[in-house]
């Protein structure tokens, strides 16, 4: 089945972060939003949640914890007082230095070249966008 194999292989995924991030201070879901956040700072939590395909009320309390660790801030946007923009702290900015081998340890894990997990990510992602249509 299919399904499963997407399933086991997403938590084998998810363990092998793992033991990478413990030393950061971070699990899997907050390691999405940092680096969501490294690729594209300053962004509204709509916008993060729509990156990260996380809604609101999934993504609120990540994103508490993450400040109480002093990595972002949250702020109203002074444009529209409805929105509320997250901000890397410089200890934010400075954690993405430390977890920069991530990557490249988790290709590694794979076994595979990073052709093919380049290639293995963009039919995962087009299987998602069919799935997604209903």
């Amino acid at each position: 089945m299919l399904c499963f194999a997407l399933y086991s292989t997403a938590h084998a995924m998810q363990q092998s972060y793992k033991s990478l991030l413990a030393p950061l201070g971070l699990t899997y879901p907050q390691y999405l939003l940092m680096s969501a956040l490294w690729t594209e700072d300053d962004q509204t939590v709509g916008a993060l949640g729509r990156q990260v395909l996380l809604e609101s009320n999934t993504l609120t309390p990540l994103l508490k914890r993450l400040e109480a660790k002093g990595l972002l801030h949250r702020t109203r946007d002074s444009r529209d007082e409805r929105q509320v923009r997250i901000r890397l702290t410089q200890a934010g900015r400075a954690l993405q230095q430390q977890a920069a081998h991530i990557p490249g340890c988790i290709v590694e894990k794979t076994g595979l070249t990073l052709e093919d997990v380049t290639r293995l990510r963009d039919e995962i992602t087009a299987l998602r966008a069919e799935l997604a249509k209903g």
